[in-house]
């Protein structure tokens, strides 16, 4: 075979796995990502028939929901009938209720030898003894080095390739094309949260990729090369199981009828708010400009905080994708590591690095000397416990204050973490953020004017801003926890796992700019002079809002203060509800947060199941618990529709992959999931895996999406967007975004459509945009929502 068409082979063979993301920038997305193409359920059996597990919730869930009034009987009635079943509830439950058994691993013992070698090579830095000759890639190291495994036991005389596509030809070549095909799939599956990690590091060319690199043909070659060793058949045939099929069907009816039950809920909730507008228009009509404003994330733990904001003062609050639109990278002052701070999707374009203030050089040096000890510190107390003649007496020297320290991080976790110290601490204080392109070698240069117009106009443009307060705060989002290899799935998911404030600090910067100000009024957008925008972030787990504030005017310094204590109180009734703790509820988040033995320090993302598109009026009468994200939109700025279309290119696709990622992470938390906190082994920085061996976990942990190992939290309910806007618009994008409508016509996405032309009657997309109305509104003409 040419090597070009081995190379083809691979790449076509690889749409069985998505990418595994490292613990340090651990990005939500849809494991089943490559078969998007294909419908849902196909995808699932398919899944299934390939790798095995279970991709349907369970029946347990199902009868739960049942039971709780979850899945409407009536849904759940037309479904069967529309598919020509004749089981009654009951006895469908009763049908589903003998699950087929796993698919037996019959590539066990080629994954324990492969395993060893991938956590040899594929290691950050956690090992101190590194594998040799790593810098020649994956496959030609384990070449060199293969003959010295004595598990292994090369057969005499054999004489391995010199590289790995010739190796891959040697091992095909007696097969069928579409046998070779099946062989690089199953393989490749075989293992898919190692082979989503060298995807990852192939696709991303990470630092550690530059250095040693190591690709899906480097894995395949060895792990064939072993097989052949081994005496292993390349080709596998599954068994597959009578009434599987039908089985699954019912699965899939049921999972249906929990959907539209929950569409039936939240669009009832939409009607009874479009008549209570239409009572209290007249009442609710003001002209009275906001004490300020906020924009917060998309992400649902906001709808949380938004509402407890609000209901302190006169406020107005806004939803935005977290990165704020700006596709940077970020280099952090305290450790110099350069981390992507937007989504995935996107190619960044600049890159964010921190400089002094006028007149803060001096703090700034004295900041840098800190971290230069602190990181002497670290690495000290790391070489002692690591090296072979310091190793037993430093470990024995300091086992009893290190003892103490656990004693008192076990009895007051909550006084070991000051986060108003921290902050103070913080360089934020005497750094602004500075913007340059990324293709630019000088950190010093500056973008274009139309390229800072153009990042703040697109912010007030997709929000559908209108009038503005004196202050304006964007609120990027993070999260702290202790001894969490999971902690960056808790932060923004928009930031490619990073917190958020380093984008709000940015386009705040942007837009206090004089000159921006100024040009955008060429624009329609109309900034006062008084205005001034500042940058936040909302600790999601404890629910505070931080402000950096260091550059506010003298002018608005009672309204911030007046701000302050309304935040304060926002975040005592938001722990207070999310905790259900009517005393105290602020420092209980502060102990979760910072005590090391806590498997869940806060929920995360867990029960998104929707996304409204719309302004805040359509929601803020609406306790949404949680469930949705909240994108603002106003259809009336967006003559052409551009603003609507960027949104379900970007955010609406963003959602529906960690929609996919705690669905998965929830009906098969052991192959797709991450597994019990309990049991994780970190391995090479990068990943953690159960125990001492196995694949690389690439999903949520048992404890994000369950109460208890048997008790299921998240509810594995398929994204169901939500858009206020003209119906015509909506189809008009779906035309020209062949992989918008792919996502609909498939069921990876329901998409309803609140029209606002049409007495805001809400209509659900079916396939090939064909469009069915849902409840039938109860008054005859309901006002347009303001």
């Amino acid at each position: 075979m040419k090597r070009d068409t081995i190379l083809q082979k691979i790449d076509s063979a690889s749409h069985v796995i998505g990418k595994t993301w490292p613990l340090y920038a651990f990005v939500t997305s849809n494991p089943l990502t490559g078969y998007e193409n294909r419908h849902f359920k196909q995808a699932i059996i398919e899944a299934e028939q390939l790798a095995g597990g279970h991709l349907f919730p369970q029946v347990s869930s199902f009868r739960n929901a049942w039971q709780k009034g979850e899945i409407d009987k009536g849904e759940l009635s037309d479904l069967f009938k529309k598919n020509g079943i004749g089981f009654s509830p009951e006895e469908s439950l009763n049908e589903m209720g003998s699950q087929a058994a796993e698919l037996e691993n019959q590539h066990h013992e080629i994954d324990r030898l492969l395993i060893k070698w991938l956590m040899a090579f594929m290691d950050e830095g956690l090992a101190e003894w590194s594998m040799p000759n790593k810098e020649k890639g994956f496959y030609k190291a384990w070449r060199s080095l293969i003959r010295y495994d004595k598990e292994f036991n090369l057969k005499p005389l054999v004489a391995l390739p010199e590289d790995s596509l010739k190796a891959l030809d040697e091992l095909l070549i007696n097969y069928s094309e579409e046998d070779q095909i099946n062989i690089l799939e199953q393989h490749l599956s075989a293992l898919p949260g190692w082979t989503g990690y060298i995807k990852y590091r192939a696709e991303t060319n990470s630092e550690w990729q530059k250095k040693f690199n190591i690709t899906l043909e480097d894995y395949l070659a060895v792990r064939l090369s072993i097989a052949k060793n081994l005496d292993m058949d390349l080709l596998t045939t599954n068994e597959t199981h009578e009434n599987k099929n039908e089985e699954r069907r019912l699965q899939y009816l049921w999972l249906k009828a929990w959907e539209k039950s929950w569409q039936k809920r939240l669009s009832k909730d939409f009607n009874e708010t479009f008549q209570i507008s239409d009572a209290n228009l007249q009442s609710n009509q003001t002209d009275e400009i906001p004490e300020a404003q906020l924009v917060f994330c998309i992400d649902t733990r906001s709808e949380l905080i938004r509402r407890h904001v609000e209901s302190k003062g006169n406020y107005e609050t806004f939803g935005y994708a977290g990165f704020f639109g700006i596709a940077m990278d970020y280099e952090n002052l305290s450790d110099g590591v350069v981390k992507k701070s937007c989504p995935p999707i996107l190619a960044s374009s600049y890159k964010v690095s921190e400089q002094a203030k006028n007149g803060s050089q001096q703090e700034v040096d004295t900041y840098n000397k800190r971290q230069e000890r602190e990181k002497f510190t670290h690495y000290f107390l790391k070489r002692m416990k690591h090296m072979l003649p310091s190793a037993f007496g430093y470990v024995e020297g300091s086992g009893f204050f290190y003892g103490i320290f656990l004693f008192l991080r076990t009895l007051m976790p909550e006084r070991l973490y000051d986060s108003k110290k921290i902050e103070k601490k913080s360089f934020e204080r005497n750094c602004n953020p500075h913007l340059h392109s990324i293709s630019d070698s000088s950190s010093l240069a500056e973008i274009s004017l139309e390229e800072k117009i153009a990042i703040v106009k697109s912010a007030f443009n997709l929000t559908g801003w209108k009038t503005f307060s004196p202050l304006v705060l964007f609120v990027g989002h993070g999260s702290h926890s202790a001894n969490n290899p999971f902690g960056s799935s808790l932060d923004c998911g928009a930031c490619a796992a990073s917190p958020g404030r380093h984008n709000a600090r940015m386009l705040a910067k942007l837009a206090n700019q004089p000159e921006v100000k100024q040009a955008l009024k060429d624009h329609h957008i109309n900034i006062p002079d008084s205005t001034f925008f500042m940058g936040a972030e909302h600790n999601t787990t404890t629910d505070e809002i931080v402000l950096f504030d260091s550059e506010l005017p003298d002018s608005h310094k009672n309204q911030l203060l007046k701000l302050k204590e309304s935040l304060i109180k926002a975040q005592g009734s938001a722990t207070s509800e999310r905790l259900g703790k009517s005393k105290n509820s602020i420092n209980a988040a502060h102990i979760k947060t910072n005590d090391w033995s806590e498997t869940r320090p806060e929920w995360g993302l867990a029960k998104n199941a929707g996304f409204i598109v719309g302004p805040r009026s359509l929601t803020k009468n609406m306790n949404l618990k949680g469930n949705c994200f909240l994108h603002s939109y106003d259809w009336k700025m967006d003559n052409e529709g551009k603003a609507l279309e960027g949104i379900m290119q970007g955010p609406m696709v963003v959602t529906q992959w960690i929609n996919n990622h705690y669905y998965f992470s929830s009906v098969d938390n052991d192959n797709y999931g991450g597994g019990s906190k309990i049991t994780h082994n970190v391995t090479g920085r990068f990943g953690v895996m159960q125990g001492n061996g196995g694949d690389l976990k690439r999903g949520l942990p048992l404890q994000s999406v369950n109460e208890t190992d048997q008790k299921p939290y998240h509810q594995p309910l398929r994204l169901s967007v939500y858009i206020h806007a003209p119906k015509e618009r909506i189809a008009s994008i779906l035309e020209k975004n062949e992989n918008l409508k792919s996502l609909l016509d498939n069921e990876w996405i329901y998409l309803m459509v609140i029209d606002p032309k049409d007495s805001n009657k809400i209509l659900r997309y079916e396939q090939n945009l064909r469009w069915e109305a849902t409840e039938k509104t109860s008054v005859n003409e309901l006002v347009e929502i303001q």
